[in-house]
């Protein structure tokens, strides 16, 4: 795998004038809730038209600022055989960089084949999470056996965070660069003239996993009888967590499952803290449209999340006992809410998806300098 270093090197007017055709290896479908893909659409939405083309995947209906976007090819997958177009997408597209590379059986077959074919083409490849896979039990072995067959092949990786960065560095002596998660801070904006809930209001938003704690609201929601909780979000917790709720009568707690982008929205604006006690994450998306809401924002020390500022947007705590602390503390405190969410609005702008996708446009155009310059017609 190589590095990427940027260069000092002007680029040629041959780059410059002609569009780079970039194949995302994602679904454009309108309404997918899943991270990764929806980051994939906040990206291709934003890339300069004229400059890059681009090609991407779709199920169902496409997502309208996609559909509408010039320069952009959706490629309908069947219902049955979907490896099959994809891996021809691969192989034989008129594309100059593949981009976002997922873990499927496409990419398997595709990366064993490229040496073969002496495809040059420049593989980009995201790394999201923590890279200590041993450490969560909810992740299969053969899961990670697949991931290091696909995605760690790519020629360029890119962590969303530094702590990500050290962990796959760590774990696997693999380099890579930082480009954060970003947030739609035009959308995601705090409501500041609502009237002030009659009982303060804490939200969770994420899978219903584990290691990502929705069960600790509930263990909350009887400490502080005089709140309210929200959870949103689905997963293999969410029958367990409905259960509890109803056996422990905490009439406190509501379960909403997955909710769709303005729904979402609405939740973030009436909540009063976001309360988020994952331990083991790369650079949650949730957490920056929780501040660019203007909410406080309470998350775990373990992945060193760059998006919360401690003591000064929110906190970052070390254990379910200062979880409990701090949540009181927010609760009992109007004013420290306030404050911190108008610093928290204030550093998640710091993330707005347009800048960051300027640099994705950067990091493009050097590529096809470095590696993919001789594929250009």
């Amino acid at each position: 795998m190589s590095s990427f270093t940027p260069l000092a090197t002007p680029l040629s007017n041959e780059i410059r004038m002609r569009r780079i055709r970039v194949l995302v290896d994602s679904h454009a479908d309108e309404g997918l809730t899943n991270a990764q893909m929806s980051n994939a659409r906040e990206i291709v939405r934003r890339l300069n038209s004229e400059r890059f083309e681009i090609s991407i995947f779709h199920r169902g209906a496409a997502d309208p600022r996609l559909a509408q976007r010039p320069n952009t090819r959706l490629v309908q997958l069947p219902q049955r055989r979907q490896t099959v177009t994809v891996l021809r997408e691969f192989l034989w597209g008129k594309h100059d960089i593949l981009f976002y590379l997922k873990v499927s059986p496409a990419a398997r077959l595709y990366l064993s084949l490229r040496g073969i074919l002496r495809d040059r083409r420049p593989i980009v490849g995201t790394i999201e999470s923590q890279c200590d896979f041993r450490n969560e039990p909810t992740i299969k072995p053969e899961d990670v056996r697949y991931w290091e067959h696909t995605i760690l092949r790519c020629d360029y990786l890119f962590s969303n965070s530094h702590s990500v960065k050290k962990s796959l560095q760590a774990e696997y002596g693999a380099s890579s660069e930082v480009v954060p998660t970003g947030v739609d801070a035009r959308v995601f904006t705090p409501d500041w003239k609502r009237p002030p809930n009659a009982r303060p209001r804490v939200l969770f938003v994420g899978s219903l996993r584990p290691f990502k704690g929705p069960q600790l609201l509930l263990q909350a929601a009887p400490r502080f009888p005089d709140a309210d909780f929200v959870v949103v979000g689905d997963g293999m917790l969410a029958s367990g967590l409905a259960k509890c709720v109803e056996r422990e009568r905490l009439a406190n707690v509501r379960l909403t499952g997955s909710l769709e982008a303005n729904r979402l929205r609405e939740e973030y604006q009436r909540a009063d803290v976001f309360l988020f006690p994952s331990r083991w994450e790369g650079s949650p998306k949730v957490i920056l449209e929780a501040a660019a809401c203007g909410l406080p924002v309470i998350a775990r020390k373990d992945y060193e999340p760059e998006t919360v500022i401690d003591g000064q947007t929110g906190y970052l705590v070390a254990s379910d006992a200062e979880v409990f602390v701090r949540l009181g503390e927010l609760l009992r405190r109007p004013e420290l809410r306030r404050s911190l969410g108008q610093a928290g609005r204030k550093h998640a702008e710091r993330f707005d998806w347009d800048p960051i996708v300027r640099r994705w446009e950067e990091i493009f155009l050097r590529l096809m300098l470095q590696k993919g310059s001789h594929r250009l017609p």
